[in-house]
């Protein structure tokens, strides 16, 4: 019983003939047995007979082996990494658009701007007076951390409001 050496065109005529009007080898589930017990009575099991093919014992590796492979990669990891490590970090900016209101018509709109520039962070970079947007580095300079220090100006400034905030 059993299909016969499935590596042979004869083991696979065998399993083709038998699959051919069942749809599985095996109907019940978690019960195996030994190979030799699958498939028709008829047929006589040649895999467990020792015989071994010729063409497998010539010592020739066609595909190469793990070993210069996982090599091969490794090498190609490590060119990879160090291009990355030369590569120049990207530094994220924005451009942000401030809209700083004043308390009146009557403030002094020179103290004000001269107030809101007195701001300095690293990464900040400050724009001409009228309405341009200041550039900063997103990783040191935040939205938050620049309306409070515009609005601590309480005498010259009512409220302020990112009028508008676009990444560069």
């Amino acid at each position: 019983m059993g299909f016969g050496d499935l590596k042979s065109p004869t083991g696979l005529q065998v399993l083709n003939d038998y699959l051919a009007d069942k749809s599985y080898i095996e109907g019940l589930p978690g019960v195996k047995k030994a190979l030799d017990k699958y498939g028709p009575a008829d047929v006589e099991d040649t895999t467990g007979s020792g015989a071994t093919d010729s063409k497998d014992d010539d010592g020739i590796d066609l595909f190469g082996s793990d070993y210069e492979e996982e090599k091969l990669r490794e090498e190609r990891l490590a060119q990879y990494e160090s291009k990355k490590a030369k590569k120049p970090a990207l530094v994220a900016k924005s451009s942000i658009l401030l809209d700083v209101k004043p308390w009146d018509d009557e403030t002094d709109m020179a103290q004000l701007e001269e107030c809101v520039r007195s701001i300095q962070a690293d990464g900040l970079v400050w724009g001409s007076s009228k309405l341009v947007p200041c550039v900063v580095e997103d990783d040191k300079v935040g939205t938050d951390m620049l309306e409070e220090q515009i609005t601590a100006f309480e005498d010259y400034v009512q409220s302020m409001d990112v009028a508008a905030f676009n990444k560069i």
